[in-house]
């Protein structure tokens, strides 16, 4: 009898954690490394929220909390979707979670049964075909391309539904390609699941307030109300309030799949962290005038890193409309050889080799299931992005 699961076998290693965590030992080595590979903010989480923090632990917050969060966080939750996403929830629709990855876990347990088909866009952020498998369903994937800005086609995704489609996985702006989906876009697939009742959305919010220029987010349920009673809108405090570390996550949807997350919570981490929840009411309530101050930061940055890419030999970039990644194309660079003479067959092998001659870290595309692409987070200063750019751009350059 063997020890581990079967399951293991069919589900791969994060391949944004191994490339972070391999150049964070490349720089403990003494390598002049520059990491581009974390989805993680450079700021700070702001005063008022670590201070609630503090409060939080001074009044003794330090018990157990509610599996499904403490009522003044879900209060919380309740009104961030009505001002900010016109979504009216109960109470008893909101759920809190250890980080958005929790969320979605939960919710493919919860629902998930064998066969069971959940439709994902390629590119797509890592973990999720992986927690599907997980769970024991099954994976489909759904093509987009450049040209479309990566993003998904209605006629791309009627094409792919069937009787066992049972969720899609919805991420705008999207990890790990930047693109986010303005109202008629949403809107037109909106309208190929309002004809296929037995698809229900998953929609990963997390990157909500990073949008840039007049760029308007939306969300699912909000831009059609007949898909209300079967999403499930998943958003989180790590990205646009620095607080990656502080673990929270949280859901608003239909009450039955609440219930099953609760059910499943209960016997698995039970209640998030009480301090970090503490922290996370003074987030989503308190002042937000920190947000205009990241997204002039974080357009800056895309700016340059866009344009220093598209001079770089070999490069095609194009330029996202949210979160703090680009997607750009290395496929011109395919067939090349580098200077010690490895030939560059993949988009593994471009981010390979650019590490190694230039320490630069970056994610290959193939990874999130669409190359020759590579992911490079530009959330980091522009001085550090700059260089790494530079580095890159003498690298292409040096491709014979």
């Amino acid at each position: 009898m063997a020890l581990l699961a079967d399951a293991l076998s069919r589900v791969k290693p994060s391949a944004t954690i191994l490339m972070t965590q391999k150049a964070r030992e490349l720089k403990a080595s003494g390598v002049d490394v520059i990491s581009l590979s974390v989805g993680e903010p450079d700021f700070d989480t702001p005063d008022h929220i670590k201070q609630a923090a503090v409060e939080a632990i001074a009044r003794n917050e330090t018990r157990y909390t509610p599996v499904s969060g403490i009522p003044a966080l879900r209060e919380a939750i309740v009104k961030k979707f009505k001002r900010e996403n016109g979504l009216d929830y109960k109470i008893s629709q909101t759920i809190v979670g250890t980080g958005g990855k929790h969320i979605i876990y939960n919710a493919l347990l919860a629902t998930l049964n064998p066969g069971d088909e959940v439709v994902i866009p390629r590119p797509y952020w890592v973990s999720y075909p992986e927690m599907v498998v997980l769970c024991g369903g099954t994976p489909v994937f759904v093509e987009t391309d450049m040209a479309h800005g990566f993003k998904l086609q209605a006629e791309a995704l009627e094409r792919v539904l069937t009787p066992k489609t049972k969720w899609i996985i919805l991420n705008s702006p999207s990890n790990p390609s930047g693109a986010a989906y303005a109202r008629d876009e949403m809107k037109a697939i909106t309208d190929v699941l309002l004809r296929h009742p037995q698809v229900h959305v998953l929609t990963d919010d997390i990157y909500e307030h990073l949008t840039y220029g007049d760029f308007d987010f939306v969300t699912p349920a909000q831009v059609e109300p007949g898909l209300y009673g079967r999403t499930l809108t998943m958003n989180g405090v790590s990205k646009a309030y620095a607080m990656t570390g502080w673990r929270i996550g949280y859901a608003a949807g239909p009450e039955p799949i609440i219930k099953a997350m609760d059910f499943v919570q209960g016997q698995q981490t039970s209640g998030a962290c009480s301090i970090s929840q503490w922290a996370a009411v003074a987030a989503l309530d308190g002042p937000q005038d920190h947000l205009a101050r990241f997204r002039d930061a974080f357009q800056g940055r895309r700016d340059l890193v866009v344009s220093m890419l598209n001079q770089a030999r070999g490069l095609t970039c194009p330029t996202p409309e949210g979160a703090f990644y680009v997607y750009p194309s290395c496929a011109e660079l395919i067939g090349k050889r580098t200077e010690n003479g490895t030939v560059i067959e993949t988009d593994q092998d471009f981010v390979t080799e650019l590490l190694q001659a230039e320490g630069v870290a970056a994610v290959h595309g193939s990874a999130f299931g669409l190359g020759p692409n590579l992911r490079i987070s530009y959330a980091t200063s522009n001085a550090v992005l700059e260089e790494a750019c530079t580095r890159i751009q003498r690298f292409c350059g040096s491709l014979r």
